[in-house]
């Protein structure tokens, strides 16, 4: 199918924000901005889960519950991301590089599901990595997921309310181009938040 014009610079801002954010997890080399490569290395456990503050939101242990002001761990399986009731804490929470590359990964993959799929992946069905590796790999499929969502969109699609049935966000009452946009400034804004995080941690005291 053709791609609609208006979706191919959406397209390519989505391939540059999760081919960037990807490069700064995994490594080995990504590019600075300027055209030159910069060493990384790899995203650990140790930073995946670092709290650079107290109280952080972030990924869990099933058994050990939800952290400060969280009420409960969002997800199947042994680890869980914290999570809240209507209405949120305020002020929000600091949050760690597990819980925003969770919360990315999950989002990804349940609109890929509910726009391009069987509509019928849940948060509570959703299955969180405890281990770095483990989340980098699930980014890296919910990316492709979405992609693939995004290729089956022809103009009229682009133009349909409730294209998406995603029901975490307001989906079903925007256009499916509108979605587009949306998800892309998600992937760009914690991108960036992930990458100043991998900073912090690499120049924290010894």
């Amino acid at each position: 199918m053709t791609i609609p014009p208006r979706l191919i610079p959406l397209l390519e801002q989505f391939d540059f924000a999760c081919e960037r954010l990807l490069a700064r997890l995994a490594g080995p080399v990504m590019d600075s901005g300027n055209g030159m490569d910069v060493g990384v290395t790899p995203l650990g456990d140790d930073e995946y889960l670092w709290e650079p503050v107290p109280d952080c939101w972030s990924v869990r242990r099933r058994g050990d519950g939800p952290g400060t002001r969280a009420t409960a761990l969002t997800g199947a399986g042994d680890w869980g991301r914290d999570a809240a009731d209507f209405p949120h804490p305020y002020p929000p929470p600091f949050t760690t590089i597990a819980w925003r590359l969770s919360h990315l990964s999950e989002m990804l993959a349940l609109r890929a599901d509910h726009t391009h799929g069987g509509r019928t992946l849940t948060r509570r069905g959703y299955r969180t990595p405890g281990d770095a590796a483990g989340a980098v790999a699930a980014f890296e499929t919910a990316s492709a997921a979405w992609r693939e969502a995004l290729l089956s969109a022809d103009d009229i699609a682009l133009d349909t309310i409730g294209y998406s049935a995603y029901p975490n966000g307001s989906d079903a009452e925007d256009p499916f181009v509108d979605v587009v946009w949306w998800v892309n400034q998600e992937v760009l804004h914690h991108g960036a938040e992930i990458a100043l995080l991998r900073d912090l941690y690499r120049a924290r005291p010894s």
